[in-house]
């Protein structure tokens, strides 16, 4: 495969991942390879209408933060901590001894500090405001998600956050990518993390349809590309990956996981939350993807698919999959397992499409036992799928029409 004439190769030297599937890329790896689903019945969503949510185990928030770090920050920053120091530790990578000022972190996520900002409300409300924290300003606002990484990991070099709805990671990813190639930073941490399942949140996803209503058997209610699909099952976490240009991750005996080869990005101008049915916007952001990493279609073996257990979603995403790629490439949706992470959810596809790569496997998608008869593609159900993978594609397609797709290959 040629290399495109636009930059020098950046590459992925560190996995961070925190979902419903578990803590660290290990677990995640595991459950998504299962097909088992995460989903349950959430304890703090009860009285609402759907009451299922894909909420991440508990963990040892004194241990991995600190308890009075952790009662300052928003819970998507807690989420984003914990993946950013397991990413960092895989690159070897050490903080307090990198120079600080040549590290950038970019982050995504749709809702930021929005479970912070709904707490205080509720207080303001009950109690007035002199009850309300001095901490809402500096925890509940969407780019403190990066600015506190930037803190917490003294990292002095660009510090933003991407905010495409459900392509934010994505588009973080493409953003530090750019970055890199720029020459401005010579490390990028980046990725995205929510933690959006609140009850006014998960109220407003219900009231305009988005949300599966399966909460009788909340194991089977996210099934993406299946002819009963009925809607999304929310959930939370966090993806990092650790970016850093080919030559230097070379130089200092990195391992490079993944080269990051390709970024598409577009918009559909179409409607604030459907899909255009079409697929125009979506078919131009993989094509650009492509044309970015200098790849054919042919060239890629597996789609992580944004496959969101919607119906128009599914439908419009399986038949541009079929258009640009055929039915040759093994597809797969690993919301099935871990629920829709919204501004999360791309960077832990991005996690997920990197280990298959790796492993040369393809999750299945999760409760697909009769897949929509419109959806030609080969989308892998059941068990894993052993496929020697040369280049793999992660998709995600965000309310407002905005699309963002990443291109991996083994290339390093």
């Amino acid at each position: 495969m040629t290399r495109p004439a636009h930059g020098p190769d950046i590459v992925v030297t560190g996995l961070g991942a925190v979902s419903a599937a578990g803590i660290g890329t290990e677990e995640n790896w595991r459950g998504v390879r299962s097909g088992r689903s995460a989903v349950a019945t959430d304890p703090e969503l009860a009285g609402l209408p759907v009451d299922i949510s894909c909420r991440v185990p508990e963990y040892d928030v004194d241990g991995l933060i600190g308890w009075q770090e952790a009662r300052r920050i928003d819970r998507t920053t807690q989420l984003a901590i914990v993946a950013a120091h397991e990413a960092l530790a895989d690159a070897g990578l050490d903080p307090k001894t990198w120079d600080g000022a040549r590290v950038g972190v970019v982050m995504g996520t749709s809702n930021g500090g929005a479970g912070t900002m709904e707490r205080e409300y509720v207080t303001f409300v009950k109690e007035g405001h002199e009850w309300v924290s001095p901490l809402v300003g500096v925890t509940a606002p969407m780019n403190m998600l990066a600015g506190y990484l930037a803190i917490h990991l003294g990292a002095f070099g660009p510090n933003l956050v991407t905010a495409t709805a459900c392509a934010s990671g994505p588009t973080a990813l493409g953003t530090a990518r750019m970055l890199l190639r720029s020459g401005a930073c010579d490390v990028v941490v980046a990725g995205g993390a929510e933690a959006p399942l609140t009850q006014m949140s998960m109220s407003a996803l219900h009231q305009m349809g988005a949300l599966s209503k399966r909460t009788d058997d909340p194991a089977a209610a996210c099934r993406p590309f299946d002819a009963g699909r009925d809607g999304m099952v929310a959930a939370e976490g966090a993806g990092v990956l650790i970016l850093e240009r080919a030559e230097d991750a070379r130089a200092r005996g990195a391992r490079r996981r993944a080269r990051l080869a390709g970024y598409g990005a577009s918009a559909d101008g179409y409607h604030l939350s459907a899909p255009d049915p079409s697929g125009a916007g979506a078919e131009r952001a993989i094509r650009m993807a492509l044309a970015d990493a200098d790849l054919a279609p042919g060239d890629i073996d597996h789609v992580n698919a944004h496959g969101s257990s919607t119906p128009l979603n599914d439908l419009t995403e399986g038949r541009v999959i079929g258009r640009v790629y055929g039915d040759r490439v093994a597809v797969t949706s690993t919301k099935g397992v871990v629920g829709h992470a919204l501004g999360a959810a791309g960077a832990l596809e991005s996690v997920y499409t990197v280990l298959a790569l790796e492993h040369g496997e393809v999750p299945p998608t999760a409760n697909l036992e009769q897949q929509d008869k419109e959806i030609e593609v080969d989308v892998v159900a059941g068990a894993a799928r052993p496929v020697p993978i040369r280049a793999a594609s992660t998709h995600s397609f965000g309310f407002g029409g905005q699309n963002a797709v990443i291109v991996f290959d083994s290339a390093v």
